[in-house]
């Protein structure tokens, strides 16, 4: 696929993931919509990558900015040809249900799923009107998987696992495109916000499974996806490190 001049919008673009898919997307020659509420490390990327990016500072669980969004846009920018479902989080995650908070609960929902919904809600329009478009979302392999003490971060996911099923159905005589990503354990900062910034649990946490993917890693999986001529659609990717099963 030529990427040139197409326009993307990843959240959660500012750190780990969502920042390697930029980097990739910039490399293809894509214009980019740099979306994160972490509004310092959004405009020091902005400023990495240049005049073809632009920072926009989105807390996706904030309704009404979200469905703002395109308008806070300059007119170059608006008409998205690519969105990435990249943003989330586990704040408060790891504990079992009876025990963790409500409040983290319900958080890690509003983010990872309504945020998600709420993004795609206010751009899918505009490419069906324009005939064209590519939706990734970033779920987890724990969409389909149970793992223990990890029951609104799973149940985000399996959420975003099953949109992401009815929204390519209900796109399947367009040209759109909609792909889901199963990312097993990676290094991302995911496991130190979890934490609320102790990075010697989240030291403790990558060391006990021994490998994991890198963000990079993940972004060769979204550009492949994006890559594959027209009539080809990457609806499900699951990927995990070589000692994981």
């Amino acid at each position: 696929m030529n990427n040139v001049q197409r326009i993307a919008f990843v959240t959660g673009a500012a750190s780990g993931i969502g920042r390697a898919i930029c980097m990739s997307l910039h490399q293809k020659g894509c214009r980019i919509v740099l979306a994160d509420r972490q509004e310092a490390q959004l405009n020091a990327l902005a400023t990495e990558l240049g005049g073809t990016v632009f920072p926009l500072h989105l807390d996706i669980g904030d309704g009404a900015a979200v469905a703002d969004c395109l308008g806070r846009l300059p007119p170059e920018f608006r008409d998205i040809d690519i969105l990435v479902n990249n943003a989330g989080h586990d704040i408060g995650g790891r504990k079992r249900f009876d025990i963790g908070s409500a409040d983290d609960w319900s958080a890690i929902i509003e983010t990872n799923l309504i945020g998600l919904m709420r993004v795609t809600r206010a751009i899918l329009p505009g490419m069906i009107e324009r005939g064209r478009g590519d939706i990734v979302n970033m779920s987890s392999i724990s969409a389909i998987r149970l793992v223990p003490d990890q029951a609104p971060y799973s149940a985000s996911k399996a959420g975003v696992h099953m949109l992401s099923d009815i929204i390519r159905g209900e796109l399947a005589e367009t040209p759109i495109r909609v792909t889901e990503i199963l990312p097993g354990l990676t290094r991302t900062n995911i496991v130190t916000a979890r934490h609320r910034g102790d990075e010697e649990a989240a030291r403790e946490y990558f060391e006990r499974f021994g490998m994991a993917l890198d963000p990079e890693d993940i972004a060769r999986c979204v550009s492949f996806a994006l890559d594959q001529p027209p009539h080809v659609q990457i609806a499900q990717m699951f990927v995990v490190p070589t000692n994981r099963w």
